[in-house]
């Protein structure tokens, strides 16, 4: 009798297992397909999503703020907000810390964006003129 319980116990686990496996299969591969249709639109955003998390989209919408326009935004309606919900979401003030902790990377994530488009506008900009190193004067 207790080799047939053993043996029942031993395929039921078996079966949860292999759904699990199969369920946690299929959700990375929608995952990955999704990135690599995110990569189509904008090469930049997976490895900076990857880095924080977030997409662009998921920050603004956390902060409530409009996403950058061609890498320029209004940082400090940015700051506002992050300040603003960061302070409310404190956990010694009865807030939440995962909240608090998606606030700041929304934070960071939109602050990524905004320095990236500066780097490329800059690169343009020596590409466009010509390097000029800085000479100082001893």
């Amino acid at each position: 009798m207790a080799h047939r319980l053993l043996a029942q116990i031993v395929i039921t686990g078996g079966r949860v297992f292999g759904r699990a496996f199969t369920e946690a299969y299929k959700q990375a591969q929608a995952s990955s397909a999704y990135a690599r249709a995110a990569a189509k639109n904008d090469p930049g955003a997976v490895r900076t999503a990857g880095a924080s998390g977030l997409t662009l989209d998921e920050a603004c919408k956390i902060l409530n703020v409009k996403p950058p326009q061609g890498g320029q935004t209004n940082m400090e309606s940015v700051m506002e907000r992050f300040k603003k919900l960061y302070d409310i979401n404190d956990p010694q003030k009865g807030g939440s810390f995962y909240l608090q902790s998606k606030i700041l990377r929304a934070r960071e994530r939109i602050e990524a964006e905004v320095r990236d488009a500066a780097r490329k506008a800059q690169m343009e900009k020596e590409l466009s003129e010509g390097w000029k190193p800085k000479m100082y004067k001893e």
